[in-house]
């Protein structure tokens, strides 16, 4: 599973960066594969969309949180996501929850369109970012 696990921290990475250009990073490249290879794709309910292209998206579910949707920008838009909320809400019948920076407005609107309502918001200092963010609860 490490090839797994190099390829969703890459979408990772190229998702982060693209969606989330002012959020500063508090991990290098290298961490954060170590974190995907060590923690997430181990320990965690780890799901990825493949095409032919590779991987194209990443989703985490941990307990009642997803604590991972990040798909690789040429992906966006074209029903990935849809797939893994679908999916999400299948594995999680009971609800979910959720974390993302108040400054991720697109992805305040794909969750507001899956029914997650935002439940509150802090100024950041609980997360390594540091960076103002929402949590989002979806109940069936």
């Amino acid at each position: 599973m490490a090839a797994d696990a190099g390829a969703a921290a890459d979408v990772w990475l190229r998702s982060f960066a693209a969606a989330l250009p002012t959020v500063v990073r508090p991990r290098s490249d290298d961490e954060v594969r170590t974190y995907f290879r060590k923690v997430v794709v181990p320990l965690r309910e780890t799901w990825l969309a493949e095409t032919t292209d590779g991987v194209v998206g990443v989703m985490v579910l941990d307990g009642d949180e997803l604590s991972q949707l990040y798909l690789d920008p040429d992906w966006r838009g074209r029903g990935v996501g849809d797939l893994f909320m679908d999916l999400a809400r299948k594995r999680r019948p009971d609800g979910l929850n959720l974390w993302t920076f108040q400054v991720n407005t697109s992805a305040h609107r794909f969750y507001e369109r899956h029914g997650f309502v935002a439940v509150e918001r802090t100024d950041g200092s609980a997360n390594e970012e540091g960076e103002p963010d929402v949590r989002y609860v979806w109940r069936p």
